[in-house]
Protein backbone atom coordinates (compact mmCIF):
# COMPACT_ATOMS: atom_id res chain seq x y z
CA UNK A 1 0.00 0.00 0.00
CA UNK A 2 1.44 2.89 -1.20
CA UNK A 3 0.60 6.43 0.48
CA UNK A 4 -1.62 7.93 -0.93
CA UNK A 5 -3.76 4.60 -0.76
CA UNK A 6 -2.97 4.42 3.34
CA UNK A 7 -4.55 8.18 3.24
CA UNK A 8 -7.26 7.14 1.37
CA UNK A 9 -7.70 3.75 3.78
CA UNK A 10 -7.32 6.45 6.76
CA UNK A 11 -10.09 9.07 5.54
CA UNK A 12 -12.47 6.25 4.95
CA UNK A 13 -11.74 4.63 8.44
CA UNK A 14 -12.19 7.42 9.98
CA UNK A 15 -16.26 8.19 8.38
CA UNK A 16 -15.46 10.60 5.73
CA UNK A 17 -17.33 10.14 2.30
CA UNK A 18 -15.80 10.21 -1.08
CA UNK A 19 -16.42 13.82 -1.62
CA UNK A 20 -15.43 14.82 1.69
CA UNK A 21 -11.87 12.40 0.95
CA UNK A 22 -11.40 14.65 -2.01
CA UNK A 23 -12.02 17.95 -0.65
CA UNK A 24 -10.16 17.17 2.56
CA UNK A 25 -6.89 15.81 -0.12
CA UNK A 26 -7.44 19.23 -1.83
CA UNK A 27 -7.04 20.86 1.60
CA UNK A 28 -4.13 18.68 3.17
CA UNK A 29 -1.95 19.89 0.28
CA UNK A 30 -2.66 23.14 1.04
CA UNK A 31 -1.97 22.32 4.67
CA UNK A 32 -5.39 23.63 5.79
CA UNK A 33 -8.41 22.90 7.60
CA UNK A 34 -12.00 23.81 6.61
CA UNK A 35 -14.05 21.46 8.67
CA UNK A 36 -17.46 23.85 7.69
CA UNK A 37 -17.03 22.86 4.16
CA UNK A 38 -16.01 19.36 5.01
CA UNK A 39 -19.50 19.76 6.57
CA UNK A 40 -21.33 21.19 4.03
CA UNK A 41 -20.38 18.79 1.52
CA UNK A 42 -21.75 15.86 3.51
CA UNK A 43 -24.86 16.02 1.86
CA UNK A 44 -23.30 15.07 -1.68
CA UNK A 45 -21.98 11.71 0.08
CA UNK A 46 -22.63 8.65 -0.83
CA UNK A 47 -24.17 9.98 -4.63
CA UNK A 48 -26.41 12.79 -3.17
CA UNK A 49 -27.89 12.37 -0.15
CA UNK A 50 -27.38 8.39 0.05
CA UNK A 51 -29.65 8.16 -3.19
CA UNK A 52 -26.45 6.93 -5.30
CA UNK A 53 -27.17 9.97 -7.74
CA UNK A 54 -23.94 11.91 -8.78
CA UNK A 55 -20.88 10.45 -7.47
CA UNK A 56 -19.20 11.74 -4.60
CA UNK A 57 -15.49 11.44 -6.12
CA UNK A 58 -16.83 13.37 -9.17
CA UNK A 59 -19.00 15.78 -7.05
CA UNK A 60 -15.58 16.69 -4.32
CA UNK A 61 -13.20 16.85 -7.87
CA UNK A 62 -15.79 19.86 -9.19
CA UNK A 63 -15.67 20.96 -5.82
CA UNK A 64 -11.53 21.09 -6.20
CA UNK A 65 -11.82 22.65 -9.08
CA UNK A 66 -14.32 25.71 -7.77
CA UNK A 67 -11.36 26.20 -5.04
CA UNK A 68 -9.41 27.14 -7.95
CA UNK A 69 -11.01 28.87 -10.66
CA UNK A 70 -14.83 29.46 -9.30
CA UNK A 71 -16.23 32.49 -8.35
CA UNK A 72 -16.09 33.44 -4.11
CA UNK A 73 -16.34 37.05 -3.43
CA UNK A 74 -19.13 39.69 -4.75
CA UNK A 75 -15.91 41.45 -6.39
CA UNK A 76 -14.90 38.54 -8.81
CA UNK A 77 -15.35 36.15 -11.29
CA UNK A 78 -15.31 33.00 -11.98
CA UNK A 79 -11.47 32.44 -13.79
CA UNK A 80 -12.06 32.25 -17.82
CA UNK A 81 -10.61 29.09 -17.70
CA UNK A 82 -13.27 27.32 -14.83
CA UNK A 83 -16.13 25.89 -17.26
CA UNK A 84 -13.58 24.18 -19.36
CA UNK A 85 -11.73 22.76 -16.65
CA UNK A 86 -15.19 21.61 -15.03
CA UNK A 87 -16.30 20.32 -18.28
CA UNK A 88 -13.20 18.47 -19.14
CA UNK A 89 -13.23 16.52 -15.55
CA UNK A 90 -16.32 15.49 -16.28
CA UNK A 91 -16.26 14.37 -19.60
CA UNK A 92 -13.18 12.47 -18.33
CA UNK A 93 -14.57 11.07 -15.58
CA UNK A 94 -17.76 9.65 -17.43
CA UNK A 95 -15.36 8.00 -20.04
CA UNK A 96 -13.08 6.92 -17.95
CA UNK A 97 -15.55 5.17 -14.95
CA UNK A 98 -18.97 4.63 -17.78
CA UNK A 99 -21.64 6.90 -15.54
CA UNK A 100 -21.71 9.83 -13.10
CA UNK A 101 -24.08 8.06 -11.32
CA UNK A 102 -23.09 6.36 -8.42
CA UNK A 103 -25.05 3.45 -8.67
CA UNK A 104 -24.19 2.76 -11.83
CA UNK A 105 -20.41 3.08 -10.92
CA UNK A 106 -20.24 0.95 -7.93
CA UNK A 107 -23.94 -1.17 -8.12
CA UNK A 108 -26.57 -0.44 -5.98
CA UNK A 109 -25.89 -0.35 -2.34
CA UNK A 110 -27.95 -0.22 0.80
CA UNK A 111 -26.32 2.98 2.46
CA UNK A 112 -28.81 3.59 4.75
CA UNK A 113 -28.14 -0.26 6.64
CA UNK A 114 -24.36 -0.03 6.12
CA UNK A 115 -23.63 0.43 10.09
CA UNK A 116 -20.36 2.10 9.44
CA UNK A 117 -18.67 -1.31 7.63
CA UNK A 118 -17.71 1.23 5.14
CA UNK A 119 -17.65 -2.07 2.44
CA UNK A 120 -18.50 0.49 -0.63
CA UNK A 121 -15.10 2.40 0.07
CA UNK A 122 -13.27 -0.72 -1.13
CA UNK A 123 -14.84 -0.08 -4.61
CA UNK A 124 -14.70 3.27 -4.62
CA UNK A 125 -10.80 3.70 -3.14
CA UNK A 126 -9.31 3.09 -6.95
CA UNK A 127 -11.62 5.87 -8.26
CA UNK A 128 -11.04 8.62 -5.95
CA UNK A 129 -7.38 7.84 -6.72
CA UNK A 130 -7.62 8.46 -10.19
CA UNK A 131 -9.73 10.88 -9.87
CA UNK A 132 -7.90 12.95 -7.60
CA UNK A 133 -4.54 12.64 -9.50
CA UNK A 134 -7.12 13.92 -13.01
CA UNK A 135 -8.22 17.04 -11.06
CA UNK A 136 -4.43 17.60 -10.07
CA UNK A 137 -3.45 17.28 -13.52
CA UNK A 138 -6.14 19.52 -14.96
CA UNK A 139 -5.27 22.36 -12.38
CA UNK A 140 -1.42 22.19 -13.70
CA UNK A 141 -2.37 22.09 -17.04
CA UNK A 142 -4.48 24.88 -16.36
CA UNK A 143 -1.54 26.74 -14.90
CA UNK A 144 -2.29 26.83 -11.40
CA UNK A 145 0.22 26.18 -8.89
CA UNK A 146 -1.95 23.12 -7.16
CA UNK A 147 -1.31 23.55 -3.46
CA UNK A 148 -1.11 26.94 -3.15
CA UNK A 149 -4.39 29.41 -3.90
CA UNK A 150 -3.17 32.38 -2.52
Amino acid sequence: MNDMEFKLFKLSSSGFCCTQIMLKLALDDEEKENEDLLKAVSGLCRGIGGRQKSCGVLTGGLGILGLYGAKGKDTEYPKQNYSDMTEEYMEWFRNEFGSEECKDIIGVYDFAHDRGSDGYMVKCGDILLRSYEKVVEILRDNDYEYGSRE
